[in-house]
């Protein structure tokens, strides 16, 4: 079932993995994470790369050279005002039309302010951008970000590099059923067993960064982080037993022997 493909903004992926660059110790080790990760779609923020000729270095030139879509994001902002403008300055420099729309609220938590989102999101269709949005697992907000035309929603599991895991299973459920656009399990990532969380949840993917390039071992998490998608993705599907108060013994009672 990690075989199916899917599919985002109307393109076609095989992995569910998406990684972010942020807190990447070096380059070299980035680029053998995305490697080990698998991952077809990487995320920068503008700012990381500049626009200015002969700015954007060895990190762009990292991403072409492991064969992986760019996804830039509007990292920063707190505006719509500030995030539009910023989602345009990347099309121009990066000739692409998608991008991951972040409006940040609130510094100490990264959680977005759903509003000015709002605002931008629907700006951001209107002016022909495939917007995936970095949102908080309100399932109203989803739902409202879908119907203006979104890709896709990107709900927190929990605060971004918290590493807390995901801290309202209810909710993302809840998205999960309440939007027809893919759903992208993004921020609060800590290991390998919250990834597998995300998709046996019903998530599209996974979106992660400090989980893997803040881990001891970037590469392995990578790896570990690959193997989680594509288990939880299996058990999703798979079904698990129902949830039961009383023990149910496995060995059914024909055949047992007179003692």
């Amino acid at each position: 079932m990690s075989a199916v493909p899917f599919e985002l903004g109307g393109q076609t992926f095989t992995s569910r993995l998406i990684l972010g660059t942020g807190g990447a110790a070096n380059l070299h080790m980035l680029e053998q994470a995305i490697r080990a990760s698998g991952t077809e779609l990487v995320t920068l923020a503008l700012r990381r790369v500049g626009t200015a000729p002969g700015s954007t270095g060895g990190l762009l030139e990292l991403l072409d050279r492991c064969g992986v879509r760019l996804l830039p994001n509007t990292a920063g902002c707190h505006t719509a005002t500030e995030a539009v403008k910023v989602a345009r300055l990347a099309r121009d420099a990066f000739d692409t039309d998608w991008v991951k729309l972040e409006v940040i609220g609130d510094e100490r938590t990264l959680l977005p302010d759903g509003v000015e989102l709002l605002r931008a999101a629907e700006e951001l269709v209107a002016d022909g951008f495939t917007v995936l949005p970095y949102t908080s697992d309100d399932p109203v907000l989803a739902r409202r970000l879908a119907d203006v035309g979104c890709a896709a929603v990107m709900p927190a599991g929990s605060p971004i590099g918290s590493g807390l895991g995901i801290g309202n299973p209810h909710h993302i459920r809840l998205i999960r059923q309440g939007v027809d656009v893919p759903v992208i399990l993004d921020a609060g990532i800590g290991t390998a067993s919250d990834a597998a969380l995300a998709m046996e949840l019903g998530c599209d993917g996974v979106l992660l960064a400090s989980a893997v390039t803040r881990a001891a071992d970037p590469v392995a998490m990578a790896t570990a982080m690959r193997l989680a998608v594509e288990a939880g993705r299996l058990a999703a599907g798979a079904g698990r037993i129902a949830r039961r108060f009383h023990a149910l013994a496995s060995t059914p009672d024909e055949g047992r022997p007179e003692l």
